[in-house]
């Protein structure tokens, strides 16, 4: 059972609490006596979510989740494997604190069907790009979920993107394909956060502009094919919405978090290896997820760091021309701010609504070689679970001895889509999304389940 938050108002009375009091005749406990009442004791009504977190570049998986220490020595590479407080379940020496929470967490060593190049796009929506794609491309996870069922707060997107622009383009994130630009995910880095201030001018003030421009625009909107006009329309509402609620504003000032929280999690330079065509190398950025969760986004997605490790220079610039010095570089604040997340998420009694997953591109091959260490292996991957209400503790599938191909229970990119989406209450097997042509598309490739020893 997951502990309560320390610091909110004491005596939390559940939300059924409430609902038995009214039925017991306590006369005039009408909704909005009962929101007042719900918000005076702490109570929250929870809404499902998912962050997801991209580890950019193809992260070693025989090096982190998957170690083969009887291996030959080319391929076990120096890592030793330690036990975590699941019994039987071992990981990489370099991720104690993961280690110590494995109960919270679900790993799966068999992800197969992975994509060949540097691209995000598997990452972020789940359809292999090697198949054919409706006009327009396949919407991001997020698009989906944001088009499906919309904000649960009016002030908060439903869609959050904390992701970097990569110099290397097919890092970045897919778009809302079909669905069209007014399901772009909202982005809060950079200078939109400066867009949030309102700069002088009052809240009655933004009313009479808004509704100045609406008188302004007598253009059809229902001959708009472009969807442009009603991406503007989404756009403005969301604009006008986020200056006048101070809740998103509040999510991205780190500054309201206790300096122990921060410090849990860890910070980073945005400007680490922003040079190397990767992501910066940011924990807080976990942090702000979470936060983003707390105000009311369904989905958030961030990339985390560089782990396409081919010698090279480290995050300082020195020559580097072993993979491992970079695992020893990157290995501890991943494991420092990933468990920071899961381990507050817990804390503040989100672990049964909020889905993390961690993933990467593809794998790493076996066999380490002088010139590029590991190089890219599309057979085999690993991800990272936690949270959503989950059966964790776990590990599913495995490998063969070198950490290569998928040894038992194969699980699909469409698999694991199918979970995030069941974790949010959609039921991936029968709701679709129009494509251009009007023709209803399924959310996941094929009649993809979700992973049943999760659900």
């Amino acid at each position: 059972m997951s502990a309560r938050p320390s610091s909110p108002v004491p005596h939390r009375i559940p939300r059924r609490g409430f609902l038995k009091i009214g039925a017991l005749g306590l006369g005039g406990l009408t909704l909005p006596n009962l929101l007042r009442a719900e918000a005076a004791a702490g109570v929250r009504s929870p809404h499902k979510s998912v962050i997801l977190i991209y580890l950019v570049g193809g992260p070693p998986h025989q090096d982190m989740f998957d170690l083969k220490p009887n291996a030959p020595k080319e391929i076990a590479g120096p890592w030793k494997p330690i036990p975590t407080n699941v019994n039987g379940i071992q990981i990489c020496e370099a991720l104690p604190h993961l280690a110590k929470i494995m109960d919270k967490l679900a790993i799966v060593r068999s992800l197969v069907g992975n994509q060949a190049d540097h691209d995000a796009i598997q990452v972020y929506n789940g359809f292999d790009p090697k198949k054919p794609t409706p006009a327009g491309g396949w919407p991001q996870f997020g698009s989906a979920v944001a088009k499906l069922q919309g904000p649960a707060d009016p002030a908060v997107p439903p869609f959050v993107s904390l992701c970097y622009t990569c110099t290397h383009g097919p890092y970045n994130e897919p778009g809302p394909g079909f669905l069209g630009p007014a399901l772009t995910p909202f982005r809060a880095m950079g200078p939109t956060r400066d867009d949030m201030v309102l700069r002088g001018v009052n809240v009655n003030q933004l009313a009479d502009r808004k509704t100045l421009l609406k008188r302004f625009d007598d253009m059809r909107r229902d001959k708009d094919s472009s969807g442009a006009l009603k991406a503007m329309d989404s756009f403005t509402e969301q604009a006008f919405g986020l200056l006048t609620s101070s809740r998103m504003a509040e999510a991205l000032d780190l500054s309201k978090e206790p300096l122990r929280v921060i410090e849990r999690y860890g910070t980073g330079d945005p400007k680490v290896f922003m040079d190397a065509n990767g992501a910066p190398r940011v924990p807080q950025s976990l942090l702000m997820a979470r936060r983003l969760i707390e105000a009311g986004a369904r989905v958030v997605t961030l990339n985390y760091s560089k782990w396409d490790w081919h010698g090279g220079l480290n995050a300082e610039g020195r020559a580097n021309n072993s993979i491992f010095l970079r695992e020893q570089e990157d290995f501890p604040p991943f494991d420092k701010c990933v468990s920071a997340l899961i381990e507050d998420l817990h804390d503040r009694g989100l672990d049964k609504d909020c889905t993390v997953v961690v993933m990467g591109e593809f794998g790493r091959t076996p066999k380490i070689s002088a010139q590029v260490g590991r190089d890219h292996w599309p057979q085999l991957n690993c991800a990272l679970l936690a949270g959503g209400g989950m059966k964790t503790g776990q590990v599913i599938g495995s490998s063969d001895k070198i950490a290569g191909e998928a040894a038992s229970r194969p699980v699909t990119f469409g698999e694991l889509f199918a979970t995030l989406y069941h974790n949010l209450g959609i039921d991936a097997d029968k709701a679709t999304l129009a494509d251009l042509t009007g023709r209803p598309q399924y959310l996941v490739e094929g009649s993809a389940q979700p992973i049943k020893e999760l659900v």
